[in-house]
């Protein structure tokens, strides 16, 4: 008889507004309730903690500065003692199934450390969100099935190179031996970088489809399309990739990382945003030498091949429709 599994789901908040309560709500009408909910408030100032009601199960830790994403879950990883951990966004609404779901999945599939959600569209389920995280040889990542309609074969269980951090379950031992979160990235492409990491380790990740979240996105960080999200996420694409890449692979496709850089930088600059893609290259440039001493100590621990690595490496340089 197997060992029942014990969960924390972990909330980072920042500014969501009624949206955590939302997001609570939903959690409430689970038909298998967590063991723990811990909400990490990263220093908000628009009140939605003091608009929620707490479920049993759950507590708030206050910091007093925004930590990011990515500091924000370090800060309550350190908290959590239970088998496994569910990240969960305040802006995605779990269907009342969908912690049964991961949890049958993590009980299946003892050797896998990695579980993503199927995200839909908050404003029209009949549109993906995404069913996993992609990493193509350039450098760029994509949600899997991001803004399309799913084709039959799409919502099946597969191995994906890692989950979207808005609704994913890990095995909390697994987060803590590769150290977590990088604190550096604060927010965007970290949980890609974390997927990474994980993989290279000798870990897998797989898809739930019937885990189901709907999600609205970017809800307190001013879109997809903001200033905000452009500079970290592609501040941090070049960080995950000089931090991860592998071998020779990085030697090989290190002239297409530069190309796509290039490229993105002339595409930004005649979109009239050059000020900002500008900030997030330099930066990213600037920070290469503390990025590379990570990268010696990730390397020296990698567990993955290099044909398992490559394996799962999406061949484009640039995302193409899928799904």
């Amino acid at each position: 008889m197997q060992v029942p599994l014990t969960v924390t789901v972990l909330i980072i908040n920042w500014n969501s507004g009624s949206q955590l309560s939302h997001c609570l709500r939903h959690l409430a009408a689970q038909t298998v309730q967590p063991t723990r909910i811990l909400i990490v408030d990263n220093g908000s100032c628009d009140h939605s903690i003091e608009q929620i009601f707490l479920p049993p199960n759950a507590t708030v830790k206050a910091l007093r500065n925004n930590l990011g994403f990515a500091g924000g879950n370090n800060y309550g990883l350190k908290a959590c003692r239970t088998d496994l951990v569910a990240l969960l966004n305040p802006d995605a609404f779990p269907e009342p199934d969908w912690m049964k779901q991961l949890l049958a999945a993590a009980q299946q599939y003892p050797d896998v450390a990695a579980f993503g959600s199927c995200q839909r569209c908050w404003s029209n389920p009949e549109i993906l969100d995404g069913t996993g995280d992609r990493y193509h040889m350039s450098g760029l990542v994509r949600r899997e099935g991001y803004g399309r309609r799913p084709a039959k074969n799409a919502l099946r269980p597969r191995e994906i190179f890692s989950p979207c951090a808005a609704a994913a379950l890990y095995r909390r031992k697994a987060l803590a031996d590769i150290g977590g979160f990088d604190n550096d990235f604060f927010c965007y492409v970290e949980d890609v970088d974390l997927g990474f990491r994980l993989r290279l380790a000798g870990h897998t990740a797989r898809f739930v489809p019937k885990a189901v979240v709907h999600h609205v996105g970017s809800a307190s960080t001013g879109g997809r399309h903001s200033d905000f999200a452009l500079y970290h996420g592609h501040r941090n694409l070049v960080w995950a990739f000089v931090k991860n890449m592998p071998g020779f692979l990085f030697w090989a496709m290190l002239p297409v990382h530069v190309a796509m850089n290039l490229a993105t930088l002339l595409v930004f600059m005649l979109r009239g945003r050059y000020r900002v893609i500008l900030r997030a290259k330099r930066d990213a440039l600037r920070q290469i030498p503390r990025e590379w001493r990570k990268r010696r100590a990730i390397q020296s621990l990698r567990k993955a091949s290099i044909r398992a690595i490559w394996r799962m490496i999406d061949k484009h340089p640039i995302p193409k429709n899928r799904i």
